[in-house]
């Protein structure tokens, strides 16, 4: 068996002094390390789905690959890029300043996954919002996410990882993903948290803020979140966001419970202005 087969070793991750996890989301991350199969994570945005493969690095002392995808995003990209473009300027020159052009490898740039399994030891790698990329784009990626291993035709070499990365991917179900890369992965969904953990999130971000304005603050929140019609709702970083506003700029309690301070530090879009001024908010 190659090493890359299976985890190097089951470490376990219990969350970060600021990412709090809950048991589920925990195990889940727990299963895909022992498994050595990716995590998929789904939420709405603003659950902390991309900042949940920092914790898992911060967690587990490892160092952290990122790979954004987009909309333009091929999976080639993630493995490697043969310059044909610098190799073809760089023999105009190759007499006058001694360039090898002959040697392959000096145009042979690994993308972030190539990076991840050529890495001496193992890493962290997030692969960040699947979903935007092309319906292909996945299933470009089934084999060497399986094998964790590629070819590079131009130097007839494989690159294999040593281990297998802790790999996390990100989704915001804004495409559905083909059931073969499905059942490679372990799944989670983050739920948006309850009153009570958020809480604590706000504690571990903001500490030492005043906690009748916490209670103020989160209470208004929900509120808002509730009402009807939002094209979209207030994350946990703008939670975050509107409590430092709140608390530099002095904002007592009472006057939260009354109206909503800085609403656009809440709401991003115009459409919600309006429609969260236009009613009463439902508390509770």
């Amino acid at each position: 068996m190659h090493p890359a087969d299976g985890p190097a070793a089951f470490d376990q991750f219990h969350g970060t002094a600021r990412y709090i996890v809950d048991d589920d989301l925990q195990a889940d991350v727990n299963a895909a390390i022992a498994l050595g199969r990716p995590l998929l994570v789904r939420g709405e945005p603003g659950t902390g789905k991309t900042q949940l493969a920092h914790a898992v690095a911060e967690g587990l002392g490892l160092p952290l690959l990122s790979w954004h995808v987009k909309s333009t995003t091929k999976a080639q990209e993630g493995l490697y890029h043969y310059d044909v473009v610098q190799r073809l300027n760089d023999s105009r020159f190759a007499a006058v300043d001694g360039i090898d052009v002959r040697e392959l490898r000096n145009y042979i740039k690994l993308g972030v996954l190539g990076q991840a399994f050529r890495a001496k030891g193992r890493v962290v790698l997030l692969i960040d919002e699947i979903d935007k990329a092309d319906v292909e784009f996945p299933n470009d990626l089934l084999r060497e996410l399986d094998e964790m291993a590629f070819t590079i035709p131009e130097l007839d070499e494989t690159v294999r990882a040593a281990q297998r990365p802790v790999t996390i991917i990100t989704s915001n179900a804004e495409k559905e993903l083909p059931d073969a890369f499905l059942r490679r992965c372990v799944f989670h969904y983050i739920k948006f948290p309850e009153a009570a953990r958020i809480k604590q999130i706000v504690n571990a971000h903001l500490p030492g803020l005043d906690a009748a304005l916490i209670d103020a603050a989160v209470l208004r929140f929900y509120g808002v979140r509730r009402t009807q019609g939002l094209r979209k709702k207030p994350s946990t970083s703008e939670l975050l966001d509107w409590l430092m506003v709140l608390a530099r700029a002095g904002v007592a309690p009472a006057d939260i419970a009354r109206k909503t301070p800085f609403l656009s530090v809440l709401v991003k879009q115009e459409r919600d202005l309006e429609l969260i001024g236009s009613r009463p908010i439902a508390e509770g």
